[in-house]
C-alpha cells in the first residue's frame, strides 16, 4: 500500500483529503505541524501537546540539531522520538533554510554548504549526504533533501543557478538514503519566477520522491507573490503524493494554500506570536496586553474549547502576560495551536462532506471581522 492516499476531493476544486502512513502513525492531511525546533516545541510539554492541542505530528530541525547537542548524541540515547518524548510522527527539515537565515560567513559550492555556528563561531561543512545521515541518525518519519533556499530578490539567473544546484542535490540525497522506515521528500526552488518553478518541479519529479513541498517562499516576496506561486503550482504537484508548504502561514495562508490543493504546512507563528500575547481567534487575531482587556472575565474565544478558553478569562491571560509570567507563554501557546489544528480539522470535515468552499468562507467572513 502506497504510504499516501487521498481520500476526498473537491469536485470543483484541489483541495482534498489524504492519510499519510508513516512508521510512527498515520498523519490525516491538510495538517499542521508545530514547529519544535531544536527538540521542543517552546513552552509545552508532549503531552500538552498531544492531549491539549491535538497535533498529528511535529517539525524538528536538523541545524540546530546538528550543532546541538548533536545527532550522535541523539542516536546513540535512542533516536529523537525517544529523546524528546514525543511517540507521533516528526519531520525534520534538512537545514538549507537555516543555513541560508541565520549562519554567517557561509560559502555554497557544488559538494554542500561551509557556514559558522551562530552559537559558538565554529565552522562546519552539510552536505546532501551528510544531511540525510543526520536526519537518519535522528530518526525522523519525514525527512527533507538538501537544497539551497533562493534567497529574495533574487535575479533570473541567481533563481536558475539555485534551482539547478538545487536538483543535483535532490539527487545526491536520493542515492544518499540509507532507510526504508522513512518518507523523502523534495524540494521546489525558483523564487518567484513561473517558468522557473515549473523547471525545479520537473527536475524534482524526475529525480523521484515520497513527497514534494514548495520551498522558497515566506522570505520576504510578499503575499500577493506567494499566493500566485501557491496557485499556480499547488495542484501540479504530483497527485499521488504528499503535498508540502514550508513556513506559511497564517490561518488565511492555510486555507488559500489547501484550496491550491496542497497537503502540509508547519509555520513558528502561532507559537511566537503566543509568547508575544498575541492569540488567534474566530474574529481574527486579538493583542492581549490590550488595556481593554483589564478586567473582561471572557475567554479569549468563546468559539473556542481549548484548556485555556475553557479556564481563563481574558482578564487573567492580560495579567500573566503584563507580569511576564511564564504561564501566559505556556496558555496563549496551547489556544494557538489548538486554534490551528481546530481549522485544520474544519476543513477535513468540509472535504468530506463536500463543504469546503462554504466553510472557507465563512471562516474568513468571521476571521476578517472585528469582534
Amino acid at each position: 500500500m502506497s504510504a499516501f492516499q487521498v481520500i476526498n476531493k473537491e469536485v470543483d476544486g484541489f483541495a482534498r483529503r489524504g492519510r499519510i502512513t508513516t512508521a510512527h502513525g498515520i498523519i490525516e492531511t491538510p495538517c499542521f505541524m508545530p514547529v519544535g525546533t531544536k527538540a521542543t516545541v517552546k513552552g509545552l510539554t508532549p503531552k500538552q501537546l498531544e492531549e491539549e492541542v491535538g497535533a498529528q505530528i511535529v517539525l524538528g530541525n536538523t541545524y540546530h540539531l546538528f550543532l546541538r547537542p548533536g545527532h550522535e548524541l541523539i542516536k546513540k540515547l535512542g533516536g529523537l522520538h525517544k529523546f524528546m518524548g514525543w511517540s507521533r510522527p516528526i519531520l525534520t527539515d534538512s537545514g538549507g533554510f537555516q543555513v541560508f537565515s541565520l549562519s554567517s560567513l557561509r560559502r555554497i559550492e557544488e559538494g554542500g554548504v561551509t557556514f559558522r555556528s551562530p552559537i559558538d563561531g565554529s565552522t562546519h561543512h552539510l552536505t546532501p549526504e551528510s544531511s540525510i545521515s543526520i536526519q537518519e541518525d535522528l530518526g525522523a518519519d519525514i525527512i527533507m533533501a538538501f537544497d539551497e533556499c533562493t534567497p529574495y530578490p533574487a535575479t533570473h539567473k541567481e533563481a536558475l543557478d539555485s534551482l539547478e544546484l538545487t536538483a543535483r542535490w535532490a539527487a545526491r540525497s536520493l542515492n544518499a538514503r540509507q532507510r526504508s522506515d522513512n518518507l523523502l521528500f523534495g524540494i521546489i526552488q525558483g523564487s518567484t519566477y513561473p517558468e522557473l518553478r515549473r523547471l525545479s518541479l520537473e527536475k524534482t519529479v524526475a529525480v523521484g520522491f515520497d513527497g514534494y513541498a514548495l520551498g522558497g517562499l515566506s522570505v520576504g516576496e510578499g503575499q500577493t507573490s506567494m499566493y500566485d506561486v501557491v496557485n499556480e503550482f499547488g495542484s501540479q504537484l504530483p497527485e499521488a503524493a504528499p503535498r508540502y508548504l514550508m513556513g506559511v502561514g497564517t490561518p488565511e495562508d492555510l486555507l488559500v494554500a489547501v484550496a491550491a490543493g496542497l497537503d502540509m504546512f508547519d509555520c513558528v507563528m502561532p507559537t511566537r506570536n503566543a509568547r508575544n500575547g498575541m492569540y488567534f481567534t474566530s474574529y481574527g487575531p486579538l493583542s492581549i496586553k490590550q488595556a481593554r482587556f483589564r478586567e473582561d472575565p471572557g475567554p479569549i474565544d468563546a468559539r473556542c474549547n481549548c484548556y485555556t478558553c475553557r479556564n481563563f478569562s481574558r482578564a487573567y491571560l492580560r495579567h500573566l502576560f503584563m507580569a511576564k509570567e511564564i504561564l501566559s507563554s505556556v496558555l496563549a501557546t496551547i489556544h494557538n495551536l489548538h486554534f490551528y489544528n481546530k481549522l485544520m480539522a474544519g476543513m477535513r470535515d468540509a472535504l468530506v462532506g463536500g463543504e469546503f468552499q462554504r466553510f472557507k468562507s465563512s471562516f474568513l467572513a468571521d476571521y476578517k471581522s472585528q469582534e
